[in-house]
C-alpha cells in the first residue's frame, strides 16, 4: 500500500508540474494573466502531492530521500520550488513561472526514468552532518536554477529593449533593474549555502571514512562550481559585471552543475551515494 501511495503521489505531481509548465509557457504566447495564474494553482498542487512522495519515501527509508538519482532529481526540483513560491510572492515577478516551471518539470521527467528503489544509509552515513550536508546542497543548487531562469529572462527582455519592440511580453516581464536584483540575490543565497554544504560535507567525510577530502568526482566537480560561483561574485562586486554579463554567466554556472548532477554521477563513479 505505501509503495503504491508512493508511486501515485509522484506520478500526480509529474502530471501537475507538466501542465503548469505548459499553462507558463502558453502565457508567453497568450499573454492572458488568468493562465499565469493557473500555472502557479497547478505548481502548488503539483508541489503539495510531490510533498507527500517525500515524506513517504522518508518514512520508508528513515532519512532525507537523496540515495539515488530518482530520489536526488526529485529532491533537487522540490527545493527549486520552494525558492520559487518565495520569489513569487515576494517579488511578483511576471512570467516566472514560464521560466522556472520547465526546469522542474525536466529534473521531474529526468527522475522518473531512473529506478525507484528505497536504499538504506550504510552505517558510516548514519549522521546528523547527512540532512545538513543535503540540505544546504541541494538549495544551493535551487538558487543557482531559479538565477540562470531568471539569466534567461533578462536576455529575453534586453533584447526587445535594443530593438525596441516593445510587445505584449515586454509590458509582462519585469524590468532589467530587476531581474538584475534578483539574479544577484540569487546567486549571494547560493554561493554561502554551497560553501557551508561544502564545509558539512568535509566534516561529515572525516567522520564517515576518517578523512576531510578523498579527490571524489562529486567533490572536485563541486568545488570547480564554488570557484565559478566566487568569480561571478567577484566579477560583479569587483569589475562591476553585472546585466547582461552576469545573466550569462548564471546561466553558464547552471550548466555546469547539471553536469556534475547528473553527467558526474553516471560517468564518473564515486562514493557519493545520494547523487
Amino acid at each position: 500500500m505505501q509503495i503504491a501511495l508512493n508511486v501515485l503521489l509522484f506520478e500526480l505531481a509529474l502530471t501537475f508540474y507538466f501542465i503548469a509548465t505548459i499553462a507558463g509557457i502558453a502565457e508567453i504566447f497568450r499573454g492572458r494573466k488568468t493562465t499565469s495564474k493557473l500555472a502557479l494553482y497547478l505548481a502548488v498542487t503539483g508541489f503539495l502531492f510531490h510533498t507527500g512522495n517525500i515524506i513517504v519515501r522518508y518514512v520508508q527509508g528513515g532519512h532525507i530521500p537523496v540515495t539515488n538519482m530518482h530520489e536526488a532529481a526529485s529532491f533537487f526540483s522540490w527545493c527549486v520550488l520552494i525558492l520559487f513560491f518565495f520569489h513569487e510572492f515576494r517579488y511578483k515577478p511576471g512570467l516566472l513561472s514560464s521560466f522556472i516551471m520547465p526546469i522542474v518539470f525536466v529534473l521531474m521527467f529526468s527522475a522518473s526514468i531512473f529506478p525507484r528503489e528505497i536504499k538504506v544509509l550504510s552505517p558510516a552515513l548514519q549522521s546528523y552532518w547527512f540532512g545538513i550536508h543535503v540540505i544546504l546542497a541541494f538549495l544551493g543548487d535551487a538558487a543557482f536554477a531559479m538565477a540562470a531562469g531568471i539569466g534567461v529572462m533578462y536576455l529575453m527582455q534586453e533584447r526587445y529593449v535594443k530593438s525596441k519592440q516593445l510587445g505584449s511580453l515586454f509590458q509582462k516581464l519585469p524590468s532589467l533593474q530587476v531581474l538584475d536584483e534578483i539574479n544577484y540575490h540569487l546567486i549571494t543565497l547560493g554561493f554561502p549555502l554551497l560553501t557551508f554544504a561544502m564545509i558539512t560535507g568535509v566534516i561529515w567525510a572525516n567522520s564517515a571514512w576518517g578523512t576531510y577530502w578523498r579527490w571524489d568526482p562529486k567533490e572536485v566537480w563541486s568545488l570547480i562550481t564554488w570557484f565559478i560561483y566566487a568569480l561571478v561574485l567577484h566579477l560583479r562586486i569587483t569589475v562591476g559585471w553585472h546585466g547582461k554579463k552576469a545573466a550569462i554567466l548564471s546561466i553558464v554556472g547552471f550548466a555546469i552543475i547539471i553536469f556534475a548532477f547528473f553527467g558526474v554521477s553516471l560517468i564518473l563513479k564515486g562514493r557519493h551515494v545520494f547523487l
